[in-house]
């Protein structure tokens, strides 16, 4: 104690109105937006020329906003941007931490692209990109990849979670205050988590993933996330040794070409987004070797498959209890609906009775536990593609329409109809 005597000490109670009065700062009532008002937004975008991504986008790249393109590495992500960069005539500044520009020279020539209106910049500290974006303030800034770049306010190495995020706001400061668009590529790890993309969504304006597999060369972008548009949009592509191609109409590619028809097969329509989808369902039913039946997937729900068996077994007294059932989806797409269903079921009794189904057949509808048809969402849009691949039979749940088509209510109808 520096006042050298006992007892000085006492309590005062200091009233919290006080204190929530002196902590009010001034207020201007000009920041109050009224929004009737408020002029329509008029958002300016970049056409790129590539129909599929900008559908995606909603109609093209926003000026002005922070895009995310994120996808596992080797996916096309990067070959993507790079025919972006050739349908743009505008200036472009390729930012990239991880390949040099001989790199890139030697897929842009293998990719037989222009690039008369790209500049390159190998850089991996985020300040010195910042002072290159505001000098050249070009039309479009692509940072290829996130993970590789660092901050020097922060200590830590490039990919961690907070170099990540500082470095996004970063982009994000220069994309609104001098309205360059900025597309960031950055890599899916294992768990999507640590210093991915996932940590990144809320920063940015919109999230596309480039998604697909190696076993086969098609691709599908998928937004996520979009402030400017609608994330129900898809674009689908085929990767080809000049990059990514344009898939205008999916359905061609996923239906079966020039086999001839063969039991276990059945057609079905699913729903990706807005956009229909024709696919093939393959089933193969045989005697179990085993006490327990097997039942292996392969783009389908293995516990929706379960189900669909025991509503087979139950209901339409399909005897498949000693028999391992083997599903697939051709083309590598994986089904996360209800709609394709009565396909599952009608290609495992196919298979099981060695019966073919006509080829001209299409099959909709969700099987409900009691053995009964329902119908799924955007019925009409399934039907309308399933009648432009010239489709005869189509066989669907009951509902309202006035298009032709052969409606079942429960599984023993929908039998009939096939076999």
């Amino acid at each position: 104690m520096t006042c050298g005597a006992w007892g000085t000490v006492t309590e005062e109670i200091q009233s919290l109105k006080s204190n929530l009065q002196s902590a009010v700062p001034k207020i201007d009532k000009d920041q109050l937006v009224d929004f009737q008002q408020t002029p329509p937004p008029a958002f300016t975008r970049i056409q790129t020329q590539i129909s599929e991504f900008d559908r995606v986008l909603g109609g093209g790249i926003v000026v002005g906003s922070l895009i995310l393109l994120g996808g596992e590495p080797g996916i096309g992500k990067s070959t993507l941007v790079l025919q972006i960069c050739d349908k743009i005539k505008s200036p472009i500044l390729y930012v990239s931490g991880e390949e040099s520009a001989s790199q890139i020279k030697m897929r842009i020539d293998r990719l037989n692209l222009d690039f008369s209106n790209l500049k390159f910049l190998g850089e991996n500290n985020m300040e010195k990109i910042v002072a290159f974006a505001i000098e050249e303030k070009p039309s479009l800034l692509i940072v290829d990849s996130i993970q590789t770049l660092y901050s020097s306010e922060l200590p830590s190495e490039a990919g961690s979670i907070n170099q990540v995020r500082i470095c996004t706001v970063k982009l994000l400061e220069i994309a609104k205050k001098f309205n360059i668009p900025i597309l960031i590529i950055g890599h899916v790890t294992k768990d999507g988590l640590v210093a991915g993309p996932k940590s990144l969504e809320h920063l940015v304006d919109a999230v596309m993933y480039l998604e697909g597999s190696s076993q086969n060369d098609f691709r599908i972008l998928r937004c996520a996330k979009n402030r400017f548009g609608s994330t129900n949009e898809l674009g689908v592509f085929s990767m080809t040794g000049t990059g990514l191609l344009e898939v205008k109409n999916p359905s061609e590619l996923f239906l079966p070409q020039n086999q001839e028809p063969i039991s276990g097969s059945c057609l079905t329509c699913i729903m990706e987004g807005v956009r229909p989808f024709l696919i093939e369902v393959q089933a193969l039913a045989s005697k179990t070797l085993f006490g327990y039946p097997q039942r292996k997937t392969a783009g389908f729900d293995l516990n929706r498959l379960q189900m669909l068996i025991a509503v087979l077994i139950k209901r339409a007294n399909i005897p498949l209890v000693n028999q391992d059932v083997h599903l697939n989806v051709t083309g590598g797409l994986k089904i996360n609906e209800t709609g394709a269903d009565l396909a599952v079921c009608l290609a495992i009794i196919s298979s099981l009775k060695d019966r073919i189904i006509k080829p001209d057949t299409l099959i909709i509808g969700e099987v409900g536990l009691g053995g009964e048809i329902r119908p799924v969402s955007q019925m009409e849009k399934r039907i309308e593609e399933a009648q432009k691949m010239n489709f005869k039979n189509i066989i669907t749940p009951v509902f309202k329409t006035d298009k032709k088509v052969i409606m079942v209510k429960n599984l023993e109808e929908a039998i009939k109809e096939c076999f």
